[in-house]
């Protein structure tokens, strides 16, 4: 059974930093492209960052570029991702996602598998 476990999350005030793992098990997990989404409330979940199965190359959404940095370590199974500069606009349910493809995407459709999420809150 594949689950993937999100943590780090909580309340912090603008220009604050939090860091996000995600422990993966029950998949090869060097075999999939890893991905960050985001949900806030009453949006659509948004595209964060992804990383390459090696963590060779990485790529982000314009809204979080330079301030947030995604890494993984395949020998824990486990994602990270570094946010620092944080604003209320980072307000949201944060997922990490799996996906088995060859080329990396920022579609939320194309990833097969999800952890359950973990809250972000930026206060003002």
């Amino acid at each position: 059974q594949v689950q993937l476990v999100e943590s780090g999350g909580g309340l912090v005030h603008t220009g604050g930093s939090l860091r996000l793992s995600c422990a993966a098990s029950g998949l090869p997990f060097n075999l999939y492209i890893m991905g960050w989404f985001r949900q806030a409330p009453g949006k659509e979940r948004e595209f964060v960052s992804c990383i390459t199965k090696s963590g060779g190359t990485t790529y982000y959404a314009d809204s979080v570029k330079g301030r947030f940095t995604m890494s993984r370590d395949n020998a824990k199974s486990t994602v990270y991702l570094e946010m620092n500069s944080l604003n209320p606009e980072d307000t949201a349910v944060y997922y990490c996602a799996a996906d088995s493809a060859f080329y990396v995407s920022q579609t939320d459709r194309e990833y097969d598998y999800w952890g359950q999420g973990t809250q972000v809150t930026v206060s003002s």
